[in-house]
């Protein structure tokens, strides 16, 4: 493995990318809570993870798959799509590139093993939960056709969290996210200081000019045009990169307005450890955008890849957090064992479906090399002691970072 100087790797990576100092120390502190941890802070150093990662034995020989490269528990999420319709998927592209389908199980399994141990649920739990996704991954793989998880395809476990999710409208993530003015005839982004930070009007210009220019090129420009915007606050590894919740003014009344999602893109983590050939992308976020099209059954709403003078973003429709990922988190996992399994065999059959999408596409493995892997054992014992002896490194960086 990788020097283990932690405190001086995070850092090292994290000031190498352009982030906003105040929020980069709140990224920091939320690392070094005790409440969720070490889980939050595997979720924010998804560098240490491929840094650390061997490329040997299974991990270099599995076929090459497009993967989201930062999957974990909680970067399976619903959202609503272009269609209107909500589905369960990966829903976090940022790191994507071509690398071994082990890359991508192996995070998925190590998370599970940290945040079993976060909430002090034994390791025999997680394992069960872990073999529960890699058969589930192998068994769909060898059928070998991709299907997707809406509210007609889905488990009863999804279709639950999928519910939710539909119940949660426009005007109701208008209400959680803005505030009406007070004669109620036009609304603004709340700046809460936890969601939402003011900013400056240097940034507010830079934002109009772009949308006024993205908006006159669409069908609709009057759909585009933008009311309001403020920095976002979200997630934890990006915590602190320049992003922005806009309003826009949608179906030209109050209750009609859309929120949209705009991060600025910037390279993939696992750069530097993809020795495999990538192709010639225009921007990352032309990268991750492509790579999330052809991953996902149905992509989310208003996804696409812009630029803004230099710099790439993904612009995408802003989803609501009254129904978060974080249903997935693990408390209750031991007492509901048996919809947990079934969460489980879920993931491992979203994780396969995502692979098989993508397959025979610019250097990723056809099927029928995935249907021949996936019916090897060899992997599977590999993969999961790694992710069991993986996920005690990252408790041990964890501690060590809280005491530097």
């Amino acid at each position: 493995m990788a020097n283990r100087n932690i405190r001086d790797r995070i850092e090292k990576f994290n000031l190498s990318q352009p982030r906003d100092p105040k929020l980069l120390d709140a990224k920091y502190a939320a690392m070094r809570a005790s409440v969720e941890n070490p889980f939050v802070f595997f979720r924010a150093t998804c560098h240490l993870f491929y840094e650390d990662l061997p490329i040997n034995s299974w991990f270099k020989k599995a076929p090459l798959t497009w993967i989201c490269g930062d999957l974990h528990i909680e970067n399976f999420g619903n959202y609503k799509a272009d269609n209107r319709r909500v589905y369960f998927d990966i829903d976090d592209f940022d790191e994507a590139v071509l690398a071994p389908c082990t890359w991508e199980i192996a995070r998925l399994l190590t998370s599970i093993f940290v945040a079993t141990e976060t909430f002090a649920i034994g390791q025999e739990i997680a394992e069960k939960l872990s073999q529960q996704i890699l058969a589930a991954y192998t068994k769909t793989i060898t059928e070998g056709k991709a299907y997707w998880m809406g509210d007609d395809t889905a488990p009863q476990v999804i279709k639950d969290m999928l519910s939710r999710k539909t119940e949660v409208n426009r005007k109701e993530l208008l209400e959680e996210r803005t505030e009406l003015n007070k004669d109620k005839q036009k609304r603004s982004i709340k700046i809460d200081n936890k969601k939402a930070l003011a900013i400056s009007d240097k940034q507010k210009q830079k934002v109009q000019n772009f949308m006024e220019n993205f908006a006159s090129r669409q069908p609709n420009p009057k759909f585009f045009k933008l009311l309001d915007v403020a920095q976002r606050i979200a997630g934890k590894g990006s915590l602190g990169i320049e992003r922005y919740i806009l309003l826009v003014e949608g179906k030209e009344s109050p209750d009609g307005n859309y929120l949209l999602d705009l991060k600025k893109s910037l390279p993939s983590s696992l750069a530097p450890y993809t020795i495999w050939e990538q192709p010639k992308w225009q921007s990352n976020a032309d990268r991750i955008v492509s790579i999330q099209k052809r991953s996902q059954a149905i992509p989310i709403a208003f996804l696409q890849a812009v630029t803004i003078g230099e710099d790439s973003y993904v612009l995408r429709g802003l989803q609501s957090t009254q129904s978060p990922t974080d249903h997935l988190k693990i408390e209750k996992w031991d007492d509901k064992l048996e919809q947990s399994e079934q969460l489980m065999q879920s993931l491992g059959q979203v994780v396969a479906w995502s692979h098989l999408r993508s397959s025979g596409r610019q250097g990723s493995a056809i099927v029928d090399q995935l249907i021949d892997f996936a019916n090897k054992s060899k992997w599977k014992v590999e993969v999961m002691e790694y992710a069991k002896t993986y996920s005690q490194q990252v408790k041990q960086d964890w501690k060590e970072f809280c005491m530097s």
